[in-house]
C-alpha cells in the first residue's frame, strides 16, 4: 500500500513537471511571436508615414510635371496597392503569402518611386523648391527607418522560427499549430542590389 502510494506520487510529480515543461515551450513560442509581430508594427508605422508622404509629393510635383501625369497617377495606384498590402499583412503578420503580396506591393511602388526621382531630376526648378526638398527628405529619412525596422522583424522571425524547429518545441509547436513566419525579402531589384561600380 505504502508502495502504491510512492508510485503515484512519482507519476504525479512528473506529470506536473512535464506539463509545466510543455507550457514553458507554448509560452516561449508566444513570447517569440508576439515579439515579431510587434517588430511589424512598428514597420508598419513607418510605412502609414511613408504613404502619407507619397501624395504630398506627387502634389508637389504636379505643379512642374504637366507631362508627367501618367508617373504621378501611377506612383498613387502604386501607394495605394502598397498601403492595402501593407494592411493585409498587419492582420497576420508572417503569413507567406501576405508577406509575397506585400514584398510585390512595395517592389511595384519602390519601381515608380525611382521613375519619379528620375522625373525630378530633369526638372531643376522643381528639385530646387523648398517644399519638394523638405518632402523628399522626409521620404528618404523614413525609408532608412523602414529598413531598420524591417531588419529588426526579420531578426524577430528568425529567432521565433528557430525556436520552433529545434527539438523538442517543434513537437510542442506542430501540436498547437505555430506555422512558420516569412522573412520580409529586399524589394529591390537584382539590379538596385548589386554595387555600384567605381571608374576612374
Amino acid at each position: 500500500m505504502y508502495g502504491i502510494l510512492i508510485a503515484l506520487l512519482v507519476i504525479v510529480v512528473i506529470a506536473i513537471v512535464l506539463i509545466a515543461w510543455i507550457v514553458g515551450l507554448y509560452n516561449g513560442l508566444v513570447v517569440l511571436k508576439n515579439r515579431f509581430k510587434n517588430a511589424f508594427a512598428q514597420i508598419d508605422v513607418q510605412l502609414r508615414r511613408r504613404y502619407d508622404l507619397i501624395p504630398n509629393l506627387v502634389e508637389t510635383a504636379k505643379g512642374y510635371l504637366k507631362h508627367e501625369r501618367e508617373t504621378l497617377t501611377a506612383v498613387i495606384e502604386a501607394r495605394n496597392q502598397a498601403a492595402g498590402a501593407a494592411k493585409a499583412l498587419a492582420a497576420a503578420p508572417g503569413d507567406p503569402s501576405a508577406v509575397k503580396a506585400f514584398s510585390a506591393a512595395e517592389s511595384g511602388l519602390a519601381g515608380l518611386l525611382s521613375r519619379l526621382m528620375v522625373v525630378v531630376e530633369r526638372y531643376p526648378d522643381l528639385k530646387a523648391d523648398g517644399q519638394m526638398s523638405r518632402v523628399m527628405e522626409e521620404l528618404s529619412s523614413t525609408e532608412n527607418r523602414i529598413a531598420f525596422a524591417r531588419q529588426a522583424y526579420n531578426d524577430a522571425v528568425t529567432e521565433y522560427n528557430t525556436k520552433r524547429e529545434l527539438f523538442p518545441t517543434s513537437i510542442v509547436a506542430g501540436i498547437f499549430n505555430f506555422a512558420p513566419a516569412a522573412l520580409l525579402e529586399s524589394t529591390d531589384s537584382a539590379a538596385q542590389r548589386e554595387a555600384p561600380q567605381v571608374k576612374f
